[in-house]
């Protein structure tokens, strides 16, 4: 079965999607998953140190202590060059997998990559990859179309309970139709058009008005004018 990425198998809370948008402005390489409570971890990988060991026992660098079918020490992350590489040589007792093909040895990772120890998905991000998913997203927002005052109006009002709880859930069509005395059909059709403009189509239907709403507060789309 495909591994489904620790960004994609849940639909991501606003709070989640900042987190992940200050990763890629900080330009290092990260890593991404879900702990044993759902919660989402980001691990930045700078250049010291280039050795990280995975495992759960204590000491790994990146302790993944409920899983129980990740061996005490796992498998180890290596910087080599500029690129960061994972290896598991007969360290783990299940082995470790990218992708759906166990590695042998050492294995260079891609932007993008699912890292499976045990039964956790890591998911390797590299901002300074072309092409990067989360880079070309944020970066759509700050060099996209010029917004007009009406999509301006309809992006303020989706992120106005996200500005009183950084845990509340964008406005609903409803919502933002009563406050801007339109009708829920023309709020549809305009956060349709923004959810297209910028890149945001394919994401999965229940994360584009998150991805919306945290994207156009972290570059300051709300304001008006």
């Amino acid at each position: 079965m495909p591994l489904r990425s620790p960004i994609a198998q849940h639909a991501s809370s606003p709070e989640e999607l900042r987190e992940r948008l200050e990763a890629e402005r900080e330009g290092l390489p990260y890593l991404v998953w879900r702990d044993e409570h759902d919660a989402q971890v980001i691990r930045p990988l700078p250049d010291d140190p280039p050795r990280l060991t995975v495992g759960r026992r204590d000491g790994c660098d990146i302790r993944l202590a409920w899983d129980h079918k990740v061996s005490r020490l796992h498998a180890q992350l290596e910087l080599v060059g500029e690129e960061w590489t994972v290896a598991d040589d007969g360290l783990s007792h299940n082995g470790t997998h990218v992708g759906e093909e166990r590695i042998r040895g050492q294995r260079r990772l891609r932007d993008g990559d699912l890292v499976l120890f045990g039964e956790t998905v890591v998911a390797f991000c590299d901002p300074r990859a072309d092409g990067s998913v989360m880079t070309q997203t944020a970066g759509s927002m700050q060099h996209g179309p010029r917004l007009s005052a009406g999509d301006r109006d309809v992006l303020a009002a989706l992120c106005r309970p996200l500005l009183a709880s950084s845990y509340a859930a964008p406005a609903s069509n409803a919502d933002i139709a009563a406050e801007l005395h339109l009708s829920i059909a023309a709020v549809k059709s305009r956060l349709h058009s923004l959810f297209e403009r910028f890149g945001l189509e394919g994401l999965p239907q229940n994360q584009k008005r998150a991805a919306l709403a945290a994207q156009a507060l972290q570059s300051g789309l709300t304001g008006d004018g």
